[in-house]
């Protein structure tokens, strides 16, 4: 049980010194750059949300520039770029209007690819954008190719990785030839082994199912001909952790039934341990700011590993 934390809290911790630097675009509230400082890659944040840079800066060495990423936006110069483009457009929840919205990110990514001319990035999106947006990705794609890099993507399951959660992501890599992909470690983690003493506890914050919300679920699963409750299995990886199961409609997604057989909405902290965060983080925020937060995390855990393998590209080809 406490292999995972004890693990997950010493591989994600601040080092003293950073080998290289890396700009991430659309930080988010840091899930990537907290694995790449780990790794020893210093990061310069950008994030237009004021609770994820709050976040960002109260828990990662370098500062978060709140501000709209544009085409136009300048940046430093780095040998790393990474981020994760809005990828609102291309959800399977969306409205797929992909390339036309407003909300797209990638153009403006490519657009810092090309000025900064970094000697690896990364991106990661949703696992649906080739399969849904056949057309616009292979233009991605190309546009990126053409800057001169092997573009490399590839569909992650994190749950390979140590993730103890069944989260599947796109992750982009472009670089000039011989980069490794880190290979998965096979070893699953059960959202128990994650939660550890947390699953049994009572928290002062609670908050509990009504009645009411039991009998709506109860028909909805039934409707939906859900197979299992969707409670929270502690014998297995958790399911996939989104802004919108854990901080919108329906919040009630990931809950934990309790011995006496009261449910709970999982806390803040027991999601954040189920996205790859160690427990010294801490969010900024409302309540459902720092749920949406989560959601829509990189796992640090997992940024982590790729940090390392980018690091690695780095040493060997410098």
């Amino acid at each position: 049980m406490a292999n995972y934390i004890e693990n997950l809290n010493k591989t994600i911790f601040m080092p003293q010194k950073f080998d290289f630097t890396a700009i991430d675009l659309f930080a988010g509230c840091g899930g990537l750059s907290l694995g790449f400082e780990a790794a020893g890659i210093k990061t310069i944040g950008y994030e237009k949300v004021l609770d994820c840079c709050n976040t960002y800066k109260k828990n990662l060495h370098s500062d978060c520039n709140n501000l709209t990423i544009t085409t136009e936006t300048d940046f430093p110069k780095t040998q790393i770029v990474i981020g994760g483009p809005p990828c609102q457009p291309f959800s399977r929840r969306g409205k797929q209007t992909g390339k036309e919205d407003e909300r797209n990110g990638f153009p403006a990514f490519i657009s810092a690819i090309r000025r900064i001319n970094p000697k690896i990035w990364m991106c990661e999106n949703v696992k649906g954008l080739p399969e849904q947006n056949e057309e616009y990705y292979a233009s991605i794609l190309a546009e990126l190719q053409s800057l001169g890099y092997v573009v490399e993507p590839h569909v992650v399951q994190l749950v390979q990785y140590g993730i103890p959660q069944n989260r599947e992501r796109l992750v982009i890599v472009g670089h000039h030839g011989g980069f490794q992909f880190p290979k998965p470690n096979g070893i699953k983690i059960t959202a128990g082994e994650a939660l550890g003493e947390l699953a049994t506890q009572i928290p002062e914050d609670a908050i509990f199912l009504t009645p009411e919300q039991d009998i709506y679920i109860s028909k909805y699963e039934k409707a939906s001909k859900c197979k299992n409750p969707r409670d929270l299995h502690l014998d297995k990886p958790a399911r996939t952790l989104t802004c919108r199961n854990l901080a919108g409609a329906t919040s009630d997604m990931h809950r934990i039934k309790l011995p006496d057989g009261r449910r709970r909405r999982i806390t803040v902290r027991e999601a954040a341990r189920l996205q790859g965060f160690p427990d010294w983080f801490e969010f900024s925020g409302s309540l459902e700011s720092q749920f949406t937060q989560i959601g829509n995390a990189v796992p640090p855990l997992f940024a982590y590993q790729m940090a390392t393998a980018i690091s690695q590209y780095l040493k060997e080809n410098a």
